[in-house]
This record gives C-alpha cells, structure tokens and sequence, in this order.
C-alpha cells in the first residue's frame, strides 16, 4: 500500500447516518473507498440510494457483509446503527477478522471515546473506537480546550435538536447518550464531573442544532481561555463547517466574591465559563437542520481519513 491508496471500508446501517456518511465518503474521500453499506431492510432509501450509486449492497446485516467477497479486503468498518447492535456486531466482525478496524458511531462505548480534535492522535491504533454522541462531539472540544489552561471541576452540556432530526435509534438511545456524554465529559474533556441533557425541539419550522457548554473551572486568565475556545471551534469547523459560536464567550465568578456556587461545591471559588453554539448541517443527504447528524457522520469521516492516513504510512 502506497501513502496514495485508499482503503475500502464498509457501513453498517442503511439509515439516516450510515447514508449520509455514505455520501460523504464519495464525495470528499480522500483516503476512504466505499466498498459496501450494509442495512436490515431491503426497501431502505439508504440501500437503494447505494445501489443507484454503484455501491454494493447487503440487507443481512453484519452477517451478511462477513460473507461478501470483498470483505476480506475491507480494512475499516463504521458502524451507524445502534448500540445494542454494535455490541453484537463487534463481536461477529472480531470474530471473523481479528484486525479490522471499527469506528462506533452509537452510544456502545466498548472502545476509548474518540473526538478528533481532543485525542484522536492517542487511538489511530485503537481497533475500535467509539464516537461518543452528537452532543458530545459539539461539546467535548470546548471542555477540553479549558482543562488544558485551568482544573475544570465540572461540566455541563445541553444539546437541543429538532425532534424530526431524531430518528429511532436516537429515541432508543436517549439513555445511553446522556450516560456516555457525560463519562466523556470527563475522560475527554477532562472535568471532574460531567452531566449531559439531551432536549427534542418539536419546533416548526425545525430549528438548527443548539447546544449550550456551562464550564466551572479554578481561576484563569479569561482572554486565554477565550483564544483557546475561539481556536477549538475554528479546528472542528475544519471538519464540520457549519460549526460556530452564537456568541462571545460568557464570563462570570463563583464563591466567595461571585453571586454563583458551583453545582455541589458551593465552597470552591474560580469561573462559571457559558459558551453557545449552533451546528448546521451540510445537507449532503440529511436536512440543514439535522446538524446533530451530521457532525457525526463528519467526526466520522475526519477519523476514518486519519485512520487510514496511519494505515497506509505503516503499510509503506
């Protein structure tokens, strides 16, 4: 393999986000050939979509793509469907190829949390890794870019999506989609705590992805830790272009001289940090406003392409 090849990857899930992750590996794929999308329902709009654009099809589930001829040349497999089913599809394409990479677009969490502009440099080995949730991938990076310049002693996030953006495996997994943003909260983003609040908007017309970060950290500089959320988000728009700030950076002191007291430790004292911001969607296959989809499905393909980028250089 030549630093130029690409490596033939397959989805699982034929809904929603496997298809437009599925567009977006043919349209903008560098390093990334799509050799398959595989679903459960052979009347999906995702498989037909597949099938009209030259890809090759399965509606067996993971079953099926293992008895494909050519996944014995698929080198990365993303899975877009649930977290139940990415247990069990973990475990059939372990079973028939010990090395095949996975990249986990469901709350399962078997492999390390994944957000590209945080740690993704520490799991390009990682043969499963997982995506943690939409809300966890708009949120995370602002967390993380304050605990580089101060102790974060908690972390909150509220992500509200339109309801129409929020298909069945979303609804399944409200459960799993706060327990896993929350861990990764902490274990990404590094706070001491971490809490994550999911909110449907039944809105009509459907509003763009919002999401609200409430940080409270020991004292900082506030202009450093400003530039640095300023630059994070100018990184994960790199990948997600319609990523960005509704507003500048809020301020505010907490304890003994502040009107505030952090949640559960009204003694310490130090900075209640809120930042907003907004994720509209490229609508390659999704509606603009289905940005919670889509910076999944572009977390996705940004780690995919460095997966693949790690590939092909250890190949060489």
């Amino acid at each position: 393999m030549t630093m130029t090849d690409k490596i033939k990857v397959a989805i699982l899930g034929s809904g929603n986000i496997g298809t437009d992750l599925m567009i977006k590996i043919l349209r903008t794929g560098e390093r990334l050939e799509m050799a398959a999308l595989v679903g459960i329902d052979a009347e999906s709009d995702g498989l037909a979509r597949a099938r009209r654009l030259g890809v090759a099809t399965c509606d067996t589930g993971v079953e099926g793509l293992v008895a494909l001829p050519v996944f014995e040349h698929i080198a990365l497999v993303f899975d877009a469907t649930s977290a139940g089913a990415h247990r069990h599809n973990e475990r059939v394409l372990r079973a028939a190829r010990p090395d095949i990479r996975v990249i986990d677009m469901t709350p399962a969490a078997i492999g390390p949390y994944c957000v590209p502009v945080a740690n993704l440099d520490e799991h390009l080995d990682a043969l499963n890794v997982n995506m943690v949730t939409c809300g966890g991938q708009a949120t995370i990076p602002i967390v993380h870019a304050v605990s580089r310049l101060a102790r974060v002693h908690y972390a909150e996030i509220v992500a509200s999506i339109a309801s129409k953006s929020a298909g069945p495996g979303t609804r399944a997994n409200i459960d799993e989609f706060t327990e896993t943003t929350s861990l990764a909260l902490e274990k990404v983003g590094g706070a001491e705590h971490g809490k994550a609040i999911i909110v449907l908007n039944p809105a009509e017309p459907p509003l763009l992805m919002r999401d609200t970060v409430y940080v409270f950290c020991e004292p900082a500089d506030q202009q450093a830790i400003a530039d640095a959320i300023a630059e994070t988000v100018a990184r994960v728009n790199a990948y997600v272009p319609g990523y960005r700030l509704k507003q500048e950076v809020q301020f505010e002191q907490y304890g003994e001289d502040g009107p505030l007291y952090m949640p559960g430790e009204g003694d310490r004292v130090g900075l209640k940090i809120t930042v907003f911001l907004e994720v509209e969607g490229a609508a390659h296959y999704l509606p603009a406003y289905a940005g919670n989809l889509d910076i999944m499905t572009s977390a996705a393909l940004a780690t995919g392409e460095r997966m693949a980028s790690r590939l092909a250089g250890a190949a060489a």
